[in-house]
């Protein structure tokens, strides 16, 4: 199992998403993604896309406005 992070702040929706999308791909099944974010649309956006996927999700608060996502890849 690896730990990917992707930095993505000061990013705007869907960018954050998009990137997030293909770094997936690039993963196997139980590695780590975590995208640092600080757009509230792509923390709304994120997580819901990741789900819908079957993935694993939690999202921390690391600052006021700041947040990682961190994804399971499950397949």
């Amino acid at each position: 199992m690896k730990e990917v992070v992707l930095e993505c702040y000061g990013e705007a929706c869907p960018i954050p998403l998009v990137k997030a999308q293909k770094k997936i791909e690039e993963l196997d099944a139980g590695d780590i993604l975590i995208v640092q974010i600080d757009h509230s649309c792509a923390m709304k956006n994120l997580p819901e896309w990741a789900r819908k996927d079957g993935h694993n999700v939690e999202v921390d608060e690391i600052d006021d406005g700041e947040w990682e996502v961190i994804i399971e890849k499950v397949v």
